[in-house]
């Protein structure tokens, strides 16, 4: 099974296209994804998003926004200049998630109807930064050499 998910910044605005045969909306943008260690140099993607997932990218995504997104990673042979060919992956877009304030910049703020004004409600208190998730680095099979069948 090929499932990935992954958060990233978009370092390339969503450019759409259709397909010849049936007109079916193609989108492509680039990312950027950090690196496992903080050494490590950021990664760069190529997301392509197909029929109303392609119309979203398009429509709500921007450069610089921060997202999760899931889908199917491949890799592409295409050919270089030198006359080489090179392997690139690509990811195919099966869910987008928004992540952070201003996860949705598209969203209208609520505002209240026409001529009717509202009371200010106080304000809710603000809650503490969830602590970052702890990866437990162990083997997923344990180090014995016991095969239980």
């Amino acid at each position: 099974m090929n499932h990935c998910v992954l958060e990233v910044e978009v370092v390339e605005a969503p450019t759409l296209r259709y397909t010849q045969d049936n007109q079916t909306p193609i989108a492509e943008m680039t990312v950027r994804f950090d690196g496992l260690r903080a050494e490590d140099p950021p990664g760069e993607l190529k997301v392509v998003g197909w029929g109303n997932l392609a119309q979203d990218l398009q429509n709500r995504v921007q450069v610089g926004q921060r997202l999760v997104v899931e889908g199917r990673l491949r890799m592409n042979t295409v050919p270089r200049q030198d006359g080489m060919k090179e392997k690139r992956a690509e990811f195919t877009l099966s869910r987008l998630h928004p992540v952070g304030a201003a996860a949705s910049p598209s969203a209208p703020a609520a505002q209240p109807p026409a001529g009717k004004t509202t009371a200010a409600k106080p304000a809710a208190p603000v809650k503490a930064e969830p602590e970052p998730a702890s990866w437990n680095s162990a083997p997923l099979v344990p180090d014995t050499d016991e095969i239980p069948f």
